[in-house]
């Protein structure tokens, strides 16, 4: 690809940003007019040139029936945490144990990225505390973890969330990747529950008893 069709294509990815900052400047006005929508395009680029970041990678595809399906599943876990927290917040045998969970997801994309984040944080009961954009790990605090399995259970809602995000509006390389890698932990799972659990070792001669 040329550079300026490298250029063409960046535009166009920062398009629907740039309209975005347009909009969010004249709802702040309350009212539209050729005045709001011109102060709008230059507030819009001196944002874009002052405040440069890089540019984010859009998918370019959108599937209807998986993102209706992502923003019901959404809408109904925020339901289902309000009415555990606040049974928690009630209960007068409830003992504290928080945690700072680190969820590493199976997508490299800083969109999927933001997008699980924003998803999970809307949740009550946990929220982002810190990313770690190399890996893409998000660490979170999380309320009611009093063991490792509520901190796994925890993790693969996190995970199945990115999961309904990719396929909603990800692209088809996030698409495969996160395929990919369930399948690669299914057969390890499948593999560690064929070998059972291991049987401690005799600390006499080193053989398993």
């Amino acid at each position: 690809m040329s550079a300026r069709r490298e250029r063409l294509a960046a535009a166009v990815n920062q398009l629907p940003l740039f309209l975005g900052l347009v909009l969010l400047w004249a709802l702040l006005w309350g009212k539209f007019s050729w005045l709001n929508l011109l102060t709008g395009v230059i507030f819009a680029a001196v944002v874009s040139i002052v405040f440069y970041l890089p540019a984010v990678q859009l998918s370019g595809r959108l599937n209807l029936w998986r993102t209706v399906w992502l923003f019901g599943k959404l809408l109904f876990d925020i339901v289902r945490a309000s009415i555990d927290v606040s049974w928690l917040a009630l209960g007068p045998r409830y003992t504290p144990s928080n945690a700072i969970v680190a969820v590493h997801l199976r997508t490299r994309s800083d969109l999927i990225l933001t997008w699980t984040a924003v998803a999970t944080s809307i949740v009550p009961g946990s929220i982002v505390v810190d990313i770690e954009r190399v890996d893409s790990t998000l660490y979170l605090h999380v309320i009611n973890m009093p063991d490792v399995a509520a901190t796994e259970k925890f993790r693969s809602r996190v995970l199945a969330t990115e999961r309904r995000i990719v396929l909603a509006f990800g692209s088809a390389e996030d698409v495969e990747r996160v395929s990919r890698v369930r399948a690669e932990e299914d057969v390890r799972r499948g593999l560690d529950q064929v070998a059972g659990p291991h049987t401690p070792a005799d600390p006499q001669n080193g053989a398993q008893a």
